[in-house]
Order: C-alpha cells, then sequence, then structure tokens
C-alpha cells in the first residue's frame, strides 16, 4: 500500500479494558491452551513502531502517550519490503509492532516473526466488520497475529487543472501523452496493478488474480511496466515524494493512496481523483505484534487506542480510508458531516469485496496449480523493469 496514517483518541474505552492485573508476557497472565496473555499489565513506558507514513501524527500519538504513559518511537517504511526487513533487526527486539499491509503480513507469520494476539482483549475486535475480523493476511489456522486497522483503494490521481478531459482509465499511466509527467510506487507489488489492467484490456492472458500470475502473465506484466519506464519521471518511495511531486507541478497524474489527495486538497492544489474502469488494488492494514516485542503491554494499549471508534473516525478522515469498525461510522459524522459514505464507512460488503487487496505472491496459485510467481520473481521482474 501505501504509506498510511494513524490516530488516537478516547480514553474511556481503553481504561475499561485495562484492568488486568498481570503483564502481557509474564508466565502468570497466560493461557496454557494458547499461550496467550489474558489481560494487559502495566505498560513498560515506551512503544517502538514500524509505520506507513502518517500512521503516528503528533496530534493522535500525544493524547495517547499522556493516556498510557507509553512515549511513541514511530519509523516510517517506505515499502512493504523495508517494513519486513526492520522487524527483523536485532533478532526481531528493535520494534514492537509493524502496520503491515496484505503482501508483508503473510512473510513475517511464515517467518516467525510475529506473536500470536489474544483479539478477547480487543473488546472492540467485535464491532469490525465481518471481513477483518479474521482476514486471511492475519489470521492462519484460526490464529490471529494481529488485529485489523483501516483499509482502502490505489487510487488514480491527477491535477485536474493540467490533465483534461478526465482519465476513466488506468491506461492514462501508460499514455505518451504525459510522458514525463508520471509517477507510480516504487515497489514490486505494484505489478499486481499492471496484471490488474491487462486483465481487463488483454483477457487472452487468462489474469484471474493480480497476485496469482504464471511465468508468461508476469513477463506480460513486466513487458508493459518497461514500455511505461520512458514515461515515468520518478518513482516514489515515500507518500510525501509524490507529494512534492505534484506541489512542484513536477508531475500531473499518478498511482497514489489516499493519503496523497487529503494533503495536496488541504494545500490547496488542484487534485482530483478515482478508481478507473478496470478496478484498483488495495489494502488492508494490521497492526502485528513482534514475536520478541520489548513493551507487549503498551502494544495492547496502542491496539486498543486505535481501534476505539473515535480514533477510528479521526485516522479514516484524516487519511481518506475505511475504518474496521462499524461503530466509527457515527463518529465521523460527528467530525465532519457526510464523511461516512465519502469514504465507504457503511458500504455494503460488495464494495469491499470488489477491490483487489494486496496479498503475498506465492507459488501455489488458487486453482491448485503450482505454477504461479512467488514475491522473489516479482522483486526480480520489477528491478529487471524499471532499475
Amino acid at each position: 500500500m501505501r504509506l498510511a496514517k494513524i490516530d488516537w483518541a478516547l480514553g474511556a474505552v481503553l481504561a475499561v479494558m485495562l484492568v488486568g492485573v498481570s503483564a502481557c508476557g509474564s508466565s502468570s497472565s497466560k493461557s496454557s491452551s494458547a499461550n496467550l496473555p489474558t489481560s494487559i499489565g502495566k505498560g513498560e513506558g515506551q512503544l517502538n513502531l514500524v509505520a506507513w507514513e502518517g500512521y503516528a501524527q503528533p496530534e493522535w500519538v500525544k493524547p495517547f502517550e499522556k493516556q498510557s504513559g507509553c512515549v511513541v518511537h514511530a519509523k516510517y517504511a517506505g515499502s512493504s519490503d523495508e517494513m519486513v526487513t526492520l522487524m527483523r533487526q536485532g533478532g526481531g527486539s528493535q520494534y514492537d509492532m509493524v502496520s503491515a499491509s496484505g503482501d508483508a503480513s503473510l512473510r513475517l507469520i511464515r517467518g516467525g516473526d510475529l506473536a500470536q494476539m489474544n483479539t478477547n482483549l480487543v473488546p472492540e475486535w467485535k464491532n469490525f466488520i465481518p471481513q477483518l475480523q479474521s482476514p486471511v493476511h492475519n489470521t492462519v489456522d484460526g490464529k490471529h497475529y494481529g488485529i485489523s486497522l483501516q483499509w482502502g483503494p490505489n487510487i488514480l490521481l491527477y491535477n485536474s487543472k493540467a490533465i483534461s478531459p478526465a482519465p476513466t482509465s488506468w491506461s492514462a499511466i501508460y499514455d505518451p501523452r504525459y510522458k514525463s509527467q508520471i509517477s507510480v510506487p516504487n515497489n514490486p507489488i505494484q505489478i499486481a496493478d499492471v496484471a490488474l489492467y491487462l486483465s481487463k484490456t488483454k483477457p487472452s492472458l487468462g489474469i484471474s488474480d493480480p497476485y496469482e500470475l504464471t511465468e508468461a502473465q508476469l513477463n506480460a506484466a513486466a513487458g508493459l511496466l518497461k514500455q511505461q519506464k520512458p514515461l515515468i519521471k520518478k518513482y516514489w518511495g515515500l507518500a510525501s515524494d509524490e507529494i512534492e511531486l505534484f506541489k512542484n507541478n513536477d508531475i500531473s497524474i499518478g498511482a497514489a493512496w489516499p493519503y496523497q489527495q487529503s494533503t495536496l486538497l488541504a494545500d490547496k492544489v488542484p487534485v482530483k481523483s478515482l478508481i478507473p474502469s478496470e478496478g484498483a488494488t488495495g489494502w488492508a492494514d494490521t497492526w502485528m505484534l513482534s514475536a520478541h516485542a520489548q513493551h507487549p503491554n503498551c502494544a495492547y494499549k496502542w491496539v486498543n487506542w486505535v481501534s476505539s471508534p473515535k480514533v477510528q473516525a479521526e485516522q479514516a478522515i484524516s487519511y481518506g480510508e475505511t475504518p474496521a469498525n462499524t461503530k466509527a461510522c457515527a463518529e465521523m459524522e460527528k467530525i465532519k458531516p457526510g464523511s461516512c459514505p465519502i469514504y465507504h464507512a457503511n458500504a455494503p460488503s460488495a464494495y469491499f469485496d470488489s477491490i483487489k487487496f494486496w496479498k503475498t505472491p506465492v507459488k501455489e496459485c488458487g486453482n491448485g496449480q503450482n505454477d504461479c510467481m512467488d514475491y522473489t520473481a516479482w522483486q526480480r521482474k520489477w528491478t529487471e523493469a524499471t532499475g
């Protein structure tokens, strides 16, 4: 995904849940069956996070720190690859939590980098939309390795004064008319966007899932990326990189996240966005706990803070994404009337199901075959096509 954003507010709900007397990680607080903490103890005084850009903003971090006594130290990552690397530094003990997207979460789970989490210690979890209570990107064999946060689509963003008529298709970012005006993420998972576009424009390729590509399908996507490369002004690593490109009129169109749009509009830059006719990929982020977390109590306090309806609403409006908590809709309307439907917080499940959410490419295809290309192959093709 994307670089994202975080939120905080609401201590009343948190106070109710933090009545446990035994700390996470102590033997007395774990159940014998699942080896999970059964209560949340006193905070350890700090919390070290790996997060998408904007997920740890002072306006909601400071209230959390005051309420919990946990001082937050956040490291912004520019890609899911960087998140995986950071979470494995220092033997996995340098950072407590990561706001992982679906193209990183399974890698971390399979690598043994994460601890199972107890959803019973997160009361608001029961108010999440059903699709995000036990999604495949953070729940394996019935075990929860994180708590869902927010979700949203990857969008086509453009300067409405520079681009006319308004684009309707992803074809715009492959159009020679916009040479040196285009920017896309510097991320191998971007291949899925290419594959989604090709699935609609070249059905003969037989692409049914943009994350499950055979060698021939991956080569076709890489071929389009090579054609696109001369048109690219810059492959952006951080959301702030693309924001500056738009602000300086260095680009006029690109693949983006809602965060870029909301930030640019706040700075009076004339941008608009859309989900093109071919559809969109997207992200569903999860706060995941390191298997070697040094501050697990603060981590659980944090998860409860950002899961509350008010904080979920604040983050959704600030970033332009959709909250996992169904009760956030009413809070969104209090903050900004009309925002709940704008950000699809009350949309039917069909809207969620229409987005092709990031997931880690693996050799096992959904059709029972084992001829799909894994993420290592995607990384190699991305470098060949864009490097």
